[in-house]
Parts: structure tokens; C-alpha cells; sequence
């Protein structure tokens, strides 16, 4: 395996030296942090990190992503975004990622060009085909290139390199927008967007690991991993996150005995991981 995946990275090196100047789209995640990691050390200063700041990203990831921007000595630029003054992504239909990343990667391509770099990339891996992802097409549009995807990176692959290359973002959690919580034709707002963020960042605290909070209207539905539901249904721990979560404004507290899924709230489209 070890060979495959470094042949696979061979070619990702390939692709990066042809584009000679990148603008990496990044967010601190596993995938794109990795990218990050392999462009500047294919073309140095020649590598640009941009991030939007935005009410679907929490102030820890923004953060965390800056700093390990600075550790890797990459420029890093954040870019101020309003996701919540598209009323399309406010309506939150099942296209709500094509019209975020529509309007994300137009500001991030203007952004590259006034640097006369022509290159943007992303950090789409090969498995994440095999979900809706409506934002997909919103790239392919704008000629946004996906190299993980290109070299045929599979999730594993990058954690197993991004932990050889010491990066800490090796064994991350997988992540997502915030907009994420939210059912489809559920209408996106400011408030709920942190009362999401204030919740999860509570259960990380309490050492959660992999958490989301679905907002379904005066209900919070907890996501986590299978081995800790048995943590989460303490007397103790359990009263903590009910208290906090009604606080912020829920009338409900709902656990999901199925535990985490990434993009659960696919699953009525017919999406299962």
C-alpha cells in the first residue's frame, strides 16, 4: 500500500509543479491542510492559503487554520464572506452548497487574480464523489482544480501522509460548514448558526471528539461517535449538555442512537455513506 500511496503522491507533486503558482482554498481541515502542506513544499512562495471568514465557520476553526498556516510559513489571506446575504443559501434547498461555493470561489478567483496566480485548488479527495455534493459543480463551473482528487487520494491516504509529514491534523475529525445542521427548506440564520456552534464547542470541551448538532427547530439532535454514546448518557454528563443546550434556546435534547454519520442530513435525499 505504502508504494501505491506514494506514487500517488508523486503525482500530486507533478501536478502542482505544472500549475507553478497556486491559491490554495483552505480551511484547516484534513484534506486541505495536506494540500497546503504539499504545495508549498513543491513551490514555495509561490503558494498562497485563503480562508473565508464566515457566519457557517466557528471562530476555533478559523483560528486553528491560522496557525497552522504560520507553522507551515505559508501567506495566508482571509477573505470576509456573507454567506447569509445569498437569500438562495438562506432557503437552504437541497443546492445550498452550489450556490455557497458559487459565490466562495468567485470572491477566492478574484482574489487570485489580482495576484496574477490562475490557478485555484481545492482540496476535494476522490472518495468525496461518492456524496451529494451540489458545490462540486459549482467548481468545475469556475475551473477550480481538485489535485487530491486528481491523483486519486483516498481519505487514508492523506492521514497516513499528513502523519508522516507531522502535520496535526493527521487524525482530525472530519468537519463541515454549520449549514450543515440544518434539515433542507430549513431556513438558515444567524442566531441558530451559533446556538450550533455554541453547542458543539460545549460537547467538545466535555472531550466529545466527532460532534454535531442537527438544529431541527426547538429540537437539538447530538451526533457522536458510537463508542462514546455510553459516556454521553451519564447522569452526570448527560444533565450537563441538557442544561447548557436549553440554555441556548432548545426546548429538546435529542441524542441519535445511530450515532455520528457524516452528512446525515443527506440521507433523505438517498445518500448513505
Amino acid at each position: 500500500m505504502k508504494n501505491t500511496v506514494q506514487a500517488k503522491y508523486s503525482r500530486l507533486k507533478s501536478i502542482l509543479a505544472e500549475m507553478k503558482k497556486v491559491v490554495v482554498a483552505y480551511s484547516g481541515g484534513v484534506d486541505s491542510s495536506f494540500l497546503l502542506k504539499a504545495a508549498h513544499d513543491v513551490l514555495g512562495s509561490d503558494v498562497l492559503a485563503v480562508m473565508l471568514s464566515s457566519e457557517v465557520i466557528s471562530a476555533r476553526e478559523l483560528k486553528d487554520a491560522e496557525e497552522l498556516a504560520e507553522d507551515m510559513g505559508v501567506s495566508m489571506t482571509v477573505l470576509q464572506h456573507k454567506a447569509l446575504n445569498n437569500p438562495d443559501f438562506v432557503q437552504n434547498t437541497p443546492l445550498r452548497c452550489y450556490y455557497c461555493k458559487k459565490d466562495i470561489f468567485t470572491e477566492i478567483k478574484k482574489f487570485a487574480q489580482k495576484q496574477e496566480i490562475f490557478h485555484v485548488v481545492d482540496g476535494s479527495n476522490y472518495e468525496d464523489a461518492e456524496d451529494y455534493r451540489p458545490g462540486a459543480r459549482a467548481m468545475k463551473e469556475l475551473g477550480i482544480r481538485s489535485p487530491l482528487e486528481e491523483a486519486g487520494f483516498l481519505k487514508k491516504d492523506i492521514r497516513l501522509l499528513s502523519r508522516e509529514m507531522g502535520l496535526p491534523t493527521w487524525n482530525k475529525p472530519a468537519m463541515a460548514c454549520l449549514a450543515s445542521r440544518f434539515p433542507y427548506h430549513t431556513e438558515i440564520d444567524e442566531k441558530s448558526l451559533r446556538k450550533v456552534a455554541c453547542a458543539e464547542e460545549y460537547l467538545r470541551d466535555l472531550g466529545f471528539t466527532q460532534v454535531r448538532v442537527r438544529h431541527h427547530g426547538s429540537v437539538a439532535r447530538i451526533e457522536i461517535l458510537e463508542e462514546q454514546i455510553e459516556l454521553i448518557i451519564k447522569d452526570e454528563t448527560r444533565g450537563k449538555i441538557v442544561e447548557f443546550v436549553k440554555k441556548l434556546g432548545y426546548s429538546y435534547v435529542a441524542l441519535d442512537l445511530q450515532g455520528y454519520r457524516m452528512g446525515s442530513l443527506n440521507e433523505e435525499l438517498g445518500y448513505k455513506k
